[in-house]
Parts: C-alpha cells; structure tokens; sequence
C-alpha cells in the first residue's frame, strides 16, 4: 500500500520542479501553471471523501486497483500534451484526473494498513506509513530534477512503472475486500466537490480579478454557501457520504483543525520553495530539488518520533510540540530568506520540517482510531479531504500574497532606475507573470529604455521577489500558530480497542 500511494505523494512535489520547463514550452500563463499544480490538489480536496465512501462500500482492494489505474492512465495523458492553444486546458483537465484516482487511492490503501494493526501498535505502524510516504514525496523533488533534464514530460511518464509494480503487489498480497452496506451519496458528493470547487476558484483568481471584484466574492462566497448546504443535507441522508457524528468527539475534531491549519503550509511549500530557489538564489531544478530535502530531513526524523509519542502518551503532546516548533521554524527561515544562501537556510527549513512531521502521523492516527465502527474509509476521507482542501486553499491565498507583493516591489525598483509608472506597473506585472507561475527568471530579450533598465534590475529582482517570499513563510508561521491554539484544546488521551470495533479482514455484508 505504500508503493501504491507513493505516486499520489510524488506528484504533489514533482511537478513544481519542472514548472518553468512546462511553461517555457508551453506558453502557459502564471494563473494557468498554478492551476496545474492546483487543479490536482482541487481534485484530491473535492473526491477524498467519495473515495473513502467507495473504499467501505465496494472494498478497499477494489478501489485501490480503480485509482491506480485512473491516476497512470492520466499521468500519460498529461505527458502526452500537444503544444498550442489547447495545452493549458488539457494540462488542467488531466490533472484533475489524476487527483481524483488519487483521491479514490489513498483512503482505500490507509483503510487497508489500518485494518491491519490494532489500536496499541496503529501509531508507528502509521508513523512508518506517513514517514515513508513523505520521504517518497521528498524524491519527487529530486528525481523531478533529474528527469527535467531530459524531458519535462517524464516527470508524468514516470508514474508508469511504479503503477505497474503496484499493482502486482497488490496482486501479491492477497487482500480481502472488506465491504459495509449502504449506498452512495450522489447529491453529497456532488455538494462537496461543487463547493471546493467554487471557493477555491475565487481564492485562486483574486489575483487576476481583484480581492475588489464581485466575481471574486461571488465564487468564494457561493462555494462556502454550497458547503453550508452540504453539511445540512448530510445530517437527512440515512447513508450520508460523510457521517458528521463523528465531529461530535472533541478530539476528532482538534485533529482535523490542526490538521486544516498545518497543511496551509505543508503542500504549498513545495510550490513556492522551488520557485524561490530558482529564482531569488538562481538554483537548477536540480539544487531546488536538494533544497527541499533539507525540508524532509527534519520532517522524517520527527515523523517516527512524533508516532512514538503517539503511542505511549496520546496525540495530544506530539501535535502541541509539532505547532510550536513548525511556527518557530517557519519564522526563522521566513527571517533568512533574504540572505539569498542555500547553506545558511538548511537549519530552518530541518525545523519547518520537524514540525510538520511531528503533526501529521498523530493526526491522522488520531482520527483514524476514533473513527465510527468499521468506516476507517470514510474517517480517512474526511481526515484527507480537510487535508487536501486546506493545501489547495493555501496555495491560493499564498499566491495572491505573493504575487501583489512582487508587483508592488519591482514596480518601486524600476521607479528608482527612472522607469515611469506606467510602465513599471507593466513590465512589473509581465515579470511577475513569469517568475510567479513558473520559477523563470531569465531576463528580458527585448530592446528599448524598458528591457534595458528591466536587465540592470535583475538582481533586485531577485531580491524583491525574496522578500515577497518572506510574507508567504510569515504566512505559514501564522497558520502553525493558530494551530497550537487548537492543539491545546485536544481531551488527549488514547481511544481504546472497543472504540473503534472493526470487522474481522475479509468478512462482507
């Protein structure tokens, strides 16, 4: 199960490296290439809990075979991208897809682990699940470096042998599908995914639009409402695609607000991380790769750690120390960015890492173990599903920051080399255009007062667009900070076996 999850992990990071390549070559605009990113982390957000309802209703091994086939059959697809006006609409559509085979992939395969070990053994067995898994979302990164040299393309071809082996493993393994009764919540899931969908268009486009433009309100707004409207339909629905009684323990819920609040970080790091290390430090793909791996050094070293605590003292400590130092460690590499030094970075961005490690596995086990009955599918959909929405949320949100900062900071630079308003306000934007959505901080080609003076800035426009960087790490201490105020409001204590019956491996209604 880890090897078949570990393409859904990779696939979150890989990407971000070859950003620049992709739309190099593909004339992509700054909103389209972070919609690449997006559209498969949007996906993720907005089926996670379909897939965890599928897992419990059709068996886990089922669905496990069903994404995997869904998510290397679209990984070829968006390798396979024809250059011209249609690229960026197949790109996105694509990997959207991707997110939803992920999305049926990942609750069915942790529904599969869980079942395995009891409650006493479940906190390291799953700290060694999400502790590899990030490692392997940690080589995304780097083989992305290595294989953009080659192509861009093989950062979506590479899915195919590690599908294939996958699913011969799960072949191997024999699992027996566990199913429950019940039937499948169409409006729910349509409600949720309309709802994602929406808000995170208006977050997404406010940059484009306007925090000031109707459209940006409308869509945010509406898609809150929608999700409004799903949580009250959910409580009519006799098999309801997401049982809200679950929310009524204390502890369940702090679980799934810290872990709302940490993933406002986690996964839109990798976006913004490589993009500054190519720009502001002028890195290859292949040292932001490696700069990223500082970030994971931390984060598996307090993964199995964070399990351990898990397992002997409850949740409760691990999520409060995993806050605190994911808030100091944020800070202190949001401080340093400006040095514009890969080497004096890698102690900060360890500790960023710890954090993030010490939260994520006792979570998740967390909720998993208090979840109701058998339906560890359809708790690990919720768990995933607030995960998912909070990355791409955050990848939002942070995006909008950085790009109106960037454009305010170049356009005062070109100001002070004698460029007029207008038109710093639009070479600034083109800049930002380019280094925002794609990492490329090649200088301008063109002739004229403009290009030349646009030339002679570059390097502090480098360093303006570290600075805008600074907000976005200052963003992510914050959200880690309101975490530790939930964390603090965990019950603690451990659930016990008969808290969560589960049916004996095998046994269909």
């Amino acid at each position: 199960m880890m090897f078949a999850v570990a393409m859904t992990f990779i696939d979150q990071t890989i990407v971000s490296i070859a950003a620049p390549d992709i739309v190099r070559e593909l004339n992509l605009s700054s909103s389209g290439m972070q919609w690449v990113v997006n559209a498969y982390l949007l996906a993720l957000a907005a089926f996670f809990a379909l897939g965890g309802r599928l897992a419990d209703l059709y068996g886990p091994r089922r669905i496990v075979v069903i994404g995997t086939v869904v998510f290397v059959v679209s990984s070829v697809l968006c390798g396979c991208v024809p250059e011209g006006s249609a690229a960026q609409t197949w790109m996105i559509v694509f990997r959207a897809t991707q997110g939803f085979g992920a999305a049926l992939l990942f609750p069915a395969a942790l529904a599969v682990v869980v079942a395995v070990f009891p409650v006493e053994r479940r906190g390291r067995a799953l700290a060694l699940f999400f502790g590899v898994s990030g490692a392997l979302t940690a080589l995304g990164p780097l083989l992305g470096g290595w294989l953009t040299n080659w192509t861009w393309r093989a950062v979506f071809w590479v899915n195919v042998p590690v599908a294939i082996v996958a699913l011969v493993l799960t072949a191997l393994a024999h699992i027996a599908d566990r199913r429950r009764s019940g039937t499948l919540d169409v409006r729910g899931a349509a409600l949720i995914a309309v709802g994602m969908g929406l808000s995170v268009l208006g977050f997404q486009q406010a940059w484009s639009w306007g925090w000031d433009s109707w459209a940006t309100w409308l869509c945010i707004a509406g898609g809150l409402a929608v999700l409004y409207g799903f949580v009250r339909f959910e409580r009519d629905v006799e098999h309801p695609l997401i049982d809200l009684r679950v929310f009524k323990d204390k502890a369940f819920a702090v679980d799934a607000a810290v872990l709302f609040f940490s993933m406002l970080a986690f996964v839109p790091l990798f976006f913004f991380t490589s993009v500054y290390a190519q720009v502001s430090l002028s890195a290859s793909p292949n040292q932001a790769a490696l700069f990223l791996l500082y970030f994971f050094i931390g984060f598996a070293i307090a993964s199995q750690w964070g399990g351990r605590i898990l397992d002997k003292r409850g949740a409760r400590p691990a999520l409060k120390l995993g806050t605190v130092v994911g808030c100091v460690g944020f800070a202190l590499w949001a401080n340093k960015l400006t040095d514009l030094s890969m080497h004096d970075q890698w102690p900060y961005a360890a500790l960023a890492g710890a954090g993030i490690g010490f939260i994520l596995a006792p979570a998740s086990t967390d909720a998993v173990n208090r979840s109701i009955g058998a339906s560890y599918g359809e708790v690990t959909g919720i768990t995933q599903t607030v995960r998912n929405y909070a990355a791409s949320v955050g990848l939002a949100i942070y995006g909008t920051i950085l790009t109106h900062v960037t454009t305010d900071k170049v356009v005062q630079t070109l100001q002070s080399r004698g460029m007029s308003t207008d038109d710093a306000n639009t070479v600034a934007r083109d800049i930002t255009e380019s280094i925002t959505g794609s990492g490329d901080s090649q200088p301008p080609t063109g002739t004229g007062p403009a290009a030349e003076a646009t030339r002679d800035a570059m390097g502090a426009i480098r360093m303006d667009f570290a600075e805008a960087n600074q907000w976005v790490f200052y963003g992510m201490a914050i959200a880690l900070g309101i975490g530790y105020l939930f964390a603090v409001r965990h019950p603690g204590g451990r659930p016990t076996s008969n808290e969560t019956v589960e049916e004996p491996v095998g046994q269909a209604h």
